[in-house]
C-alpha cells in the first residue's frame, strides 16, 4: 500500500520530530547572526505591522542586497521565524506569501506580446525565454533561496506539507502550495533519487524513522523492526542527495515460499528465519510515502521496478515477485452501495445460508451492522456463510468500482495496477488486524507482477483502463 504515515509510536515520532527542530533551529542561528525576527516570533504575526515587517523582510530577501553570506543569513533568520511559529503564525506567514510577490502583470502581458509578434526563429526563442522567467513568481525565487540552507530542501517539503494541512480553511493558500509543487517536481525527479537498502546496522536515527513513518502495518518494538530486516527480509527506501537520513518512500519484502496470505503469519517473529536462497517469491507487504509535504509527487512505481531488478539480480532463485495488500476502500464501497439499495448484492442461496446461520430471515440491509460487530469471526457457522459474499463483493469491488475519473476507486489497486500488475488472489481474513476489520472486513489482496507482462499490463491499463486479473478473481466477480 501507498499511505501517509500515520506515526503508530508517538514517543519516537515525537522525540525525532523535537529532536530535528532544535538541531535545525540551532544551525540555522548561527547562519542568521543577530536577525531581528526574535520578537516577530514571540508575537505569532497577530499584529497588523507584524505583518508589514515579514512583507518588508520577504522584499529585503528578494532585493538580494550584499553576497552568498547576506542571503544566507536572510532566509535563515525567516526560517527560524517560521520554525518558531505555532500553527496561527505559520499560516499567517504564508498568507503574506499568498498575498503578495506574484508575477509582474505589466511585465507579463508585455512578454506576451514580444512572442506574439516575434517573427524570427532566434527572436521567439528569446521572447519565449523572457516569457518563461516573466512567468516565474518573485515568489518562487524567494522560496528557493531556503535550499542554501542545511536542511532547506526539507524545511520546503514540510512547508508545504503545512500548506496543504491550512488549505481547507485558508483556501488562498492553494497558491503557495502549487508554488512550491512547481518546486519540488523537479528537485525530486526520479533520476535524482537514490535507491538504498536498508538493514539492521542503518544508523539508528533511520532505524527510528522506519518506525515513525511504517503506515501500512505498525512495528511495534525494535525486536519487531529487527525481525522486519532479518534475512529473509529486505527494505528499500528512495532517498534525495539533499535529505540523506530522510526515506522518501520505502518497501518492506518478505522472501517466502510460495505467495504469502496472511500478514500476521508473514510478521510472526517466531516463525524461523528462512535462507534466502531457498525462497522463490519475493512478497511486498508494505509501501509507506513518508513526506506529506512530496503529496502527488510519485515515484512509487519506479520503487517497485528498482526493487525487482535489484532482487531478480542479487537472488536468481526468486520466481515470483507479488504483494499481499490491503484494501482500504472495501467496507466503505460496501456501506455505499447497501445504501443505495444495488440489487443482485447477495445471491439467493448466500441469504438462505445467512439466514440459517442468523436464525432469523436475513436482508443485504443488515451486511453493514454484521461486519462493524466483529462477533462474527468466533461464529464459525455465520463466518462461512459471510464467506462467499464478501469474496464476490470484494472482487466486484476491485474489479469495477471506479472513482469521478473512472479510474479503480481503491488507491492501492491503482496503484499497482499502474504499475503493470494483475489482480491475481483475495484471501480471507489475510488481516485480522482491527484496521484490517475495519478497511476490508479482514481480507487482503495478492497483486502478481510477472515480469513478462508488466509493461502489456501497464499499456492496457493507461490506454483504456483494463484491469489485468486472474482466472479466479472473474470468476469470484461474475465476470
Amino acid at each position: 500500500m501507498v499511505a501517509l504515515p500515520t506515526l503508530p509510536n508517538i514517543s519516537i515520532s515525537g522525540t525525532l520530530l523535537e529532536r530535528g527542530l532544535r538541531s535545525l533551529v540551532g544551525a540555522w542561528r548561527g547562519i542568521a547572526g543577530g536577525d531581528d525576527t526574535a520578537q516577530l516570533a514571540r508575537d505569532g504575526l497577530a499584529d497588523p505591522k507584524d505583518t508589514e515587517r515579514l512583507r518588508a523582510l520577504f522584499a529585503d530577501c528578494l532585493e538580494a542586497r550584499g553576497g552568498e553570506v547576506s542571503a544566507r543569513a536572510r532566509a535563515a533568520a525567516l526560517g527560524r521565524l517560521y520554525l518558531g511559529l505555532d500553527d496561527t503564525g505559520k499560516r499567517a506567514f504564508l498568507q503574506v506569501l499568498a498575498g503578495g510577490f506574484a508575477a509582474d502583470e505589466v511585465a507579463l502581458d508585455k512578454a506576451i506580446t514580444d512572442v506574439q509578434r516575434a517573427a524570427e526563429p532566434v527572436a521567439r526563442h528569446k521572447a519565449q525565454r523572457a516569457l518563461r522567467l516573466a512567468l516565474t513568481p518573485p515568489r518562487q525565487r524567494l522560496l528557493t533561496q531556503f535550499t542554501a540552507l542545511p536542511q532547506g530542501v526539507k524545511f520546503l517539503v514540510d512547508m508545504r506539507a503545512d500548506a496543504l494541512r491550512f488549505r481547507k480553511e485558508s483556501p488562498e493558500l492553494a497558491i503557495v502550495e502549487a508554488d512550491l509543487e512547481d518546486l519540488l517536481v523537479g528537485w525530486f525527479d526520479v533520476g535524482f533519487l537514490e535507491l538504498q537498502r536498508i538493514s539492521w546496522n542503518s544508523p539508528a536515527a533511520l532505524l527510528e524513522k522506519l518506525i515513525a513513518y511504517e503506515a501500512v502495518h505498525a512495528i511495534e518494538s525494535w525486536d519487531d523492526l529487527r525481525n522486519r530486516l532479518d534475512a529473509d527480509r529486505r527494505c528499500y527506501a528512495f532517498f534525495h542527495p539533499r535529505m540523506p537520513l530522510e526515506p522518501l518512500i520505502f518497501v518492506e519484502v518478505a522472501l517466502v515460499k510460495g505467495i504469502a496470505g496472511n500478514v500476521q503469519t508473514l510478521l510472526d517473529q517466531a516463525t524461523p528465519v528462512l535462507d534466502p536462497k531457498d525462497a522463490d517469491t519475493a512478497i511486498f507487504y508494505s509501501i509507506s510515502n513518508t513526506q506529506v509535504g512530496l503529496r502527488g509527487i510519485s515515484f512509487g512505481n519506479f520503487l517497485i521496478k528498482r526493487v525487482v531488478d535489484d532482487l531478480s539480480r542479487d537472488l536468481p532463485n526468486l520466481k515470483q515477485f507479488s504483494t499481499l495488500s490491503p484494501i482500504p476502500g472495501f467496507r466503505g464501497w460496501l456501506d455505499e452501495v447497501v445504501t443505495a439499495g444495488t440489487p443482485d448484492l447477495v445471491e439467493s442461496k448466500a441469504r438462505d445460508e445467512l439466514s440459517h446461520a442468523l436464525g432469523q430471515r436475513f436482508s443485504k440491509g443488515m451486511l453493514p451492522g454484521l461486519l462493524k460487530d466483529h462477533a462474527w469471526l468466533d461464529n464459525a457457522a455465520l463466518s462461512e456463510a459471510l464467506r462467499p459474499v464478501l469474496l464476490r463483493l470484494c472482487a466486484r469491488y476491485l474489479l469495477t468500482a471506479t472513482d469521478k475519473g473512472g479510474k479503480p476507486r481503491d488507491p492501492v489497486a491503482r496503484f499497482h495496477l499502474s504499475n503493470g500488475s494483475m489482480v491475481y488472489r483475495l484471501n480471507w481474513l489475510g488481516d485480522r488486524s482491527r484496521n484490517g476489520m475495519k478497511q476490508s472486513a479482514g481480507m487482503m489482496v495478492n497483486y502478481l507482477y510477472r515480469l513478462d507482462d508488466i509493461d502489456q499490463n501497464h499499456e492496457r491499463f493507461v490506454r483504456d483502463g483494463t484491469i489485468a486479473a486472474s482466472g479466479e478473481v472473474k470468476r469470484l466477480a461474475d465476470l
